[in-house]
């Protein structure tokens, strides 16, 4: 399946940027070289998340499993071009499926682990999967079970594949199929994917992300897509040659698969999983492993500095650099982790649709000016060392005119083009024709403003697009909108984001309850749980009841105006039930 125009290929390969080569191709010559090397790595407390054992595979271990999963895939009657959806956390099972996936042409979706029938069943629809790989269990959630019950809902669904061991009727034990299948030799794979005409232009992935509409929306990538952000990822965080990584995103998006596959794979190392996150056991991780690289929120790394006690006994003399973004960076922490723990933090701004900065030490060398600002790459008077700022192009447009902006101060949205930017979303040319200007470049719905003494910097100056971004996760604010005037209490309703030290932001509904209606936060949680069956981290965690929604002339909602009226008032979890303005 290939997506991006033969125009756009042609000009990306004859200019070095994409190559001939696959991740599978890749993936098999380094398993070769290096064979005994320690390859990807369990998270330590994988019993309490899903009720597997810890397991780590050296790189001849995992080639043979993608060998494995490879030949399982094509006894099963999967072919290059279908779709499965992936539903498990971080495991090392995942990048056995990510990579016999690049060597059969069989494109996978991996979806959150939150993700419920609400989300899953618009997957379905969009995507017409023919298998879904899911585990026993993720924490307290019974997943197998769940998908069992649900399966009638999604369209295209022929089988259901699960890790785990108490597994409900419907669902084949991914393991036992597995033991019963000869795995494919690295000739094999390699004849394989010769044969199906896998190249590196055809989609590997097809993941979700949420923006101003209703729905998910499927982003698909393709092979060179990623290698080229695995490069960026390599060059801001200087990664070497067998680096040792330690991940804690999630294992589906942008932020998780750039590193954990994509970067992993263009440096040779060993990827330590990690998730959901849990400061104790990512600082155990790092004592008992000296890495090389990293990545966490800022709050966590705000966490660490203030309970610093907690590093004792780790070596960090290897940690040279931690990536982090997807909130404000202060100065001060960016300082402090320079000085107690002699940490580089980079700073990354991105999305599943491919647009990226990175300020890195080796651009910005001053940790005041990375903690406000990005290189102003993608702009010809600009030369920068990370590697992909010569191959994209940037823009700040002004949202009401149209114009290109050029002076310091005035903001605008920027916009993307070049290699790492996707090609459009899946069977969806209505969205596509709205995420591309003119002239081709990516509407990032992002505001940033021109700064610096030479205009060389972006500074972020919020969003245009009406989002939450929760602990990293998009969330559509109009889709939640939808699904809470669907309760029948719920006259009027809208919702904002409101700051959060920990999470970035926390979802806050704005509601007009109908004439005498009590409404109450736990009234929409359980609604939106058990009626609607939306994922957890969409529900909302603050309510505040007002008699009418503040609107322009037009009708449109001031949200401008309600986050601005209640960002102050507390948001923890503990202080959010019964608010009311």
């Amino acid at each position: 399946m290939i997506l991006v125009s033969s125009e756009n290929i042609k000009n990306y390969v004859e200019q070095g940027w994409w190559t001939e080569e696959t991740l599978g191709e890749l993936f098999i010559k380094t398993a070769e070289q290096q064979s005994q090397a320690m390859a990807v790595v369990d998270p330590p407390n994988r019993s309490d998340i899903s009720g597997d054992v810890s397991l780590s595979w050296t790189w001849g271990q995992l080639l043979q499993q993608v060998g494995r999963y490879s030949a399982l895939l094509h006894a099963q009657g999967l072919r290059k071009d279908d779709v499965i959806v992936m539903q498990l956390p971080n495991c090392v099972e995942m990048h056995a499926i990510y990579l016999a996936c690049a060597m059969t042409g069989v494109v996978v979706s991996p979806v959150p682990v939150q993700y419920r029938a609400h989300e899953l069943t618009h997957v379905f629809a969009t995507t017409q999967a023919k298998l879904a790989i899911t585990t026993e269990r993720v924490g307290n959630y019974p997943a197998a079970q769940q998908w069992a019950a649900h399966a009638h809902l999604f369209e295209g669904l022929q089988h259901i594949w699960s890790l785990g061991h108490d597994l409900p009727q419907g669902v084949h034990n991914l393991n036992n199929l597995l033991g019963n299948t000869l795995p494919w030799s690295a000739p094999q794979l390699r004849q394989h994917m010769h044969d199906e005409g896998v190249t590196a232009h055809d989609v590997l992935t097809i993941c979700w992300t949420s923006g101003t509409e209703a729905r998910s929306k499927g982003v698909p990538r393709n092979h060179n897509e990623w290698l080229i952000a695995g490069q960026s990822v390599s060059d801001a965080g200087q990664l070497q040659r067998g680096a040792q990584m330690l991940i804690p995103f999630p294992f589906v998006n942008m932020a998780g698969i750039s590193s954990s596959l994509a970067a992993w794979l263009v440096v040779g190392g060993t990827l330590h999983h990690h998730h959901p996150f849990d400061l104790d056991v990512f600082v155990n991780q790092l004592r008992a492993h000296p890495m090389d690289y990293s990545v966490a929120a800022p709050a966590v790394l705000n966490l660490l500095l203030k309970q610093a006690e907690k590093m004792e006994g780790a070596d960090l003399s290897r940690l040279k650099s931690v990536g982090s973004g997807g909130g404000p960076l202060s100065e001060w922490m960016m300082e402090e982790m320079k000085n107690r723990f002699d940490i580089e933090v980079v700073n990354y701004f991105g999305s599943n649709e491919g647009a990226a900065l990175s300020s890195s030490p080796q651009d910005m060398p001053e940790r005041k000016q990375r903690a406000l600002y990005f290189p102003r790459m993608g702009v010809p008077s600009f030369t920068w060392k990370t590697s992909v700022a010569q191959k994209i192009q940037t823009r700040l447009v002004d949202i009401d005119t149209g114009e290109d902006i050029h002076e310091a101060g005035r903001i605008g949205e920027l916009r993307f083009k070049g290699p790492t930017i996707f090609s459009g979303y899946y069977k969806a040319p209505e969205l596509t024709e709205r995420a591309f200007d003119a002239q081709g470049f990516y509407r990032t719905g992002d505001l940033f403003e021109i700064a610096g003494d030479a205009s060389q910097f972006y500074r972020f100056a919020g969003r245009h697009k009406d989002i939450v971004i929760r602990g990293g996760m998009n969330i559509s604010s109009e889709e939640i909108e939808g699904l809470l005037l669907s309760h029948p209490q719920v006259r009027d309703a809208a919702v904002i984001g409101l700051p959060d030290p920990v999470m970035g932001e926390r979802v806050c509904a704005v509601v007009v309850a109908q004439a005498g209606q009590d409404i109450t936060l736990q009234n929409l949680v359980d609604y939106l749980k058990h009626t609607q069956e939306v994922a957890a981290f969409k529900w909302p965690e603050k309510l505040i009841l007002l008699d009418e929604l503040p609107r322009n002339p037009v009708g449109k909602v001031l949200k401008r105006q309600l986050r601005e009226r209640f960002a102050a008032e507390p948001s923890a979890p503990s202080a959010m039930a019964g608010a009311t303005s």
